[in-house]
């Protein structure tokens, strides 16, 4: 299993927060969204907890993502 303090998850969680950024949300708009406190969008991002693929695919929702961009991305550094 990979860790969340990982160089690929790390690429992840930045991939992540640069999308979040890109569309001009803060973390409390997408933990609204997610129906979560500001901390869970934090923690992940931070690379303090690490998201599950349903929970990923949600944060992909809140951010109006296509998760596939995200996975691409990470298979395109590999």
């Amino acid at each position: 299993m990979t860790s969340a303090h990982s160089q690929e998850y790390q690429r992840f969680r930045d991939l992540l927060s640069r999308a979040r950024r890109k569309r001009g949300k803060v973390q409390e708009e997408v933990a609204s969204y997610l129906g979560k406190p500001q901390s869970f969008v934090s923690k992940y991002e931070s690379s303090e907890r690490r998201l599950d693929v349903i929970e990923f695919l949600e944060v992909a929702r809140a951010l109006d993502i296509d998760p596939m961009e995200i996975i691409a991305e990470l298979e395109k550094r590999r």
